[in-house]
């Protein structure tokens, strides 16, 4: 764990580019009952403030392991638990 502890702050590389699909924000919204028009309605996002649908930003939080493990890996471990995050904040 020393280890670990000294890379606090060290930059570990970038992920791999990622597309959110429309499907994927629809899931999403049914998984999490979010039907927020800004998400789920492409024709009434398209007049919106963002142009175009928008991922929940919990979805895009969720995605964290996937692209956390194209860039690094803990090994000797039995098992990853999510502890929470500090100052998440969506623009």
């Amino acid at each position: 764990m020393d280890d670990y502890a000294k890379a606090v702050g060290t930059h570990l590389g970038h992920s791999e580019w990622h597309t959110i699909t429309q499907e994927q924000v629809d899931r999403f919204a049914d998984a999490t009952g979010d039907h927020q028009w800004i998400h789920t309605d492409p024709e009434r996002a398209a007049a919106g403030p963002f142009g175009t649908t928008i991922a929940h930003g919990y979805l895009t939080l969720s995605l964290i392991p996937m692209l956390a493990a194209e860039i690094y890996r803990v090994e000797g471990l039995r098992m990853g638990v999510n502890y929470g995050t500090e100052k998440v904040r969506f623009p």
